[in-house]
């Protein structure tokens, strides 16, 4: 990152840019209230190239989930280990995730592998009277046999205290799709108790960085929900910032510094490989957001003369300039397919804002606190969740826009980059923990809190959760 602070270079071009990928950097910018932006840029930049500084993380670390706090009332249920017909042992301990999905979740306590009281398997009938006396008000069952190249896979769901089977199926899996297998399992298990969808078949994206000052590794990692299957999307010597998922689940958009001397943003098909530049103009190209329907990406662009939001028309390349003032105006998010919310410092300190998507006056939002930025909605538009300063430190903080009720959930001093899982009951976000950054989760009632790190001590960033795939 010291690359950009080169002073032969004009600070709209090579330090701007990086203002509207990094909240420290906007942080900087908008709470400093000093005439020049520049300045506060600069000072943001100096800021994220120590922090980049002590950035270390190697390709594919899985990330650990702990869980720092539990729901009150947790269901009990008891999972069976899954029976096995074939040679050898069982490739896949699908029950075994299943209870780590559901105990993650917080809403279940599943039972003690020592503690169950029989180990039915797939078609046996449960003696009802000796799982009550476990203590179960649940039990999953199931059995995996090989199927050709592959497995089947079949459970069943019971209610114990109703003496009733709610749910059960089978489907053929490959080796590669066991893990997946038994996601789906829990997402099932999920719904049919809760009646909320599951989101533990999803991914999450976020940024890490490996090596020292002047060689550096940048990545954009894809990972399970569960911080399993680590992957590569995209390895590159420069910067790769901001990563942002399609509506399908396939495509992610992201801010790449590979050109030296401007940002650029991308659009990449993580199944295909494949992507394409959207757009690279000069000054700002940052803090893409995918519309509701896929068709546009709001950005920040300063190619004008000042940070401003617009709105790109993917398949045509089309702009449209949402905000004209001499604030700075960033982070837009898509309230719906008609409204953006984004941040802006026009009121003396950085407030969210809503706006048309056409364009138009723009309302404020945020009257708690000092500092209120960088915006996410939740999947069905009904909360925001955004980083809030009132005091020491920095918190993630929530607006029901139903009652304007608000929140906070989060107790840390650095806590930025939220994101709603796809059922929209739960918020992953950046933070720090002894000294390097970590992952944090937390319920929307705040019961359920997660600690998610690199098993290696490494550290991680941006984190972007998967809508449902398409």
């Amino acid at each position: 990152m010291s690359d950009y602070l080169s002073t032969s270079r004009d600070p709209a071009r090579c330090l701007a840019p990086c203002a509207a990928e990094f909240p420290g950097i906007i942080r900087s910018a908008l709470s400093a209230g000093v005439a020049s932006h520049v300045r506060a840029v600069l000072l943001g930049a100096l800021a994220v190239a120590l922090l980049l500084a002590l950035l270390a993380v190697p390709a594919h670390a899985v990330i650990e989930i702990e869980i720092t706090q539990g729901g009150d009332n947790a269901i009990p249920i008891a999972i069976v280990p899954f029976g096995w017909s074939g040679s050898g042992e069982a490739p896949e301990d699908i029950a075994a995730i299943v209870d780590a999905d559901l105990q993650r979740s917080g809403n279940f306590a599943p039972l003690n592998r020592q503690d169950l009281v029989a180990r039915p398997v797939s078609g046996d009938v449960p003696r009802y009277a000796n799982w009550r006396l476990s203590g179960a008000d649940f039990l999953l069952i199931g059995g995996m046999r090989v199927a050709g190249a592959g497995y089947v896979v079949e459970f069943q769901l019971y209610d114990v205290l109703q003496q009733a089977l709610l749910t059960g199926f089978s489907f053929q899996v490959t080796d590669q799709t066991l893990r997946s297998a038994a996601h789906q399992i829990s997402d099932e298990v999920y719904e049919e108790i809760l009646g909320i969808p599951g989101a533990f078949n999803t991914q999450i994206a976020f940024v890490s960085v490996a090596g020292q000052t002047g060689n550096r590794t940048y990545q954009l990692q894809l990972a399970d929900a569960d911080g399993e299957n680590p992957q590569a999307m995209l390895t590159s010597p420069r910067p790769i910032l901001s990563p942002a998922w399609a509506p399908d689940g396939i495509r992610i958009a992201y801010v790449s510094f590979e050109n030296r001397t401007q940002s650029a943003i991308y659009i990449q098909d993580r199944q295909q490989g494949s992507r394409v530049k959207v757009i690279s103009r000069q000054g700002i190209n940052g803090a893409p957001s995918w519309s509701p329907d896929g068709t546009q990406l709001a950005l920040t662009l300063s190619y004008e003369g000042n940070a401003d939001i617009y709105v790109l028309q993917i398949d045509t390349g089309q702009l449209r300039r949402i905000s004209d003032s001499d604030a700075i105006d960033t982070e837009a998010v898509w309230l719906d397919n008609d409204t953006l919310i984004f941040t802006s410092d026009r009121s003396g300190a950085p407030q969210l804002y809503e706006v048309s998507a056409r364009g138009g006056r723009a309302s404020r939002i945020t009257f708690e606190g000092k500092y209120n930025a960088s915006a996410t909605v939740s999947p069905d538009g009904s909360t925001v969740a955004f980083v809030h300063g009132a005091g020491p430190g920095f918190q993630i903080g929530l607006i029901d826009r139903a009652s304007g009720l608000f929140q906070t959930l989060t107790q840390g001093t650095l806590d930025e980059s939220p994101s709603f899982s796809p059922n929209g009951q739960m918020i992953i976000y950046a933070t720090e923990k002894d000294g390097r950054g970590t992952l944090g989760a937390v319920s929307l009632d705040g019961s359920v809190v997660q600690s998610l790190s690199l098993n290696d001590g490494g550290s991680v960033r941006e984190p972007a959760w998967s809508p449902y795939s398409k």
